[in-house]
């Protein structure tokens, strides 16, 4: 529990639903999204707390929800039948982006050259 990969595939589902024009469902994905993020979130903090975690990795799920907060409560205003906000879709492509951004930053760190270890080979001693 507390994988923000679950609220990841939401977030990325919701934007194929809303892409598709199936803006309800795309409300309701956010919404378990929501759920999955919190779990996410707690996880991320107690694990900073504790000193087991970096406050970065707690920070990251906690922003995302919040983003998907912000997001949901857009589209829950918005006038049925009509277009998803702006607002609501920018929020989740943010938490989406908030999501893999850890990735990102492994995969763009600076490469540490580190010196190479020889093999010795010793020479043979006829006896």
């Amino acid at each position: 529990m507390g994988s923000p990969l679950l609220p990841l595939s939401l977030a990325v589902t919701a934007l194929g639903a809303d892409a598709a024009g199936l803006h309800r469902l795309g409300f309701y994905v956010v919404l378990l999204a929501i759920v999955g993020a919190a779990a996410a979130a707690f996880v991320g903090a107690t694990n900073a707390l504790e000193g087991n975690g970096s406050w970065l990795r707690a920070a990251s799920p906690c922003l995302a929800l919040v983003l998907l907060v912000l997001g949901s409560a857009a589209r829950a205003n918005a006038a049925p039948g009509g277009h998803v906000p702006t607002l609501a879709l920018s929020t989740v492509v943010l938490a989406v982006l908030v999501y893999v951004s850890p990735v990102l930053g492994w995969l763009f760190q600076p490469v540490a050259v580190r010196p190479r270890q020889g093999i010795r080979a010793e020479p043979a001693i006829d006896p």
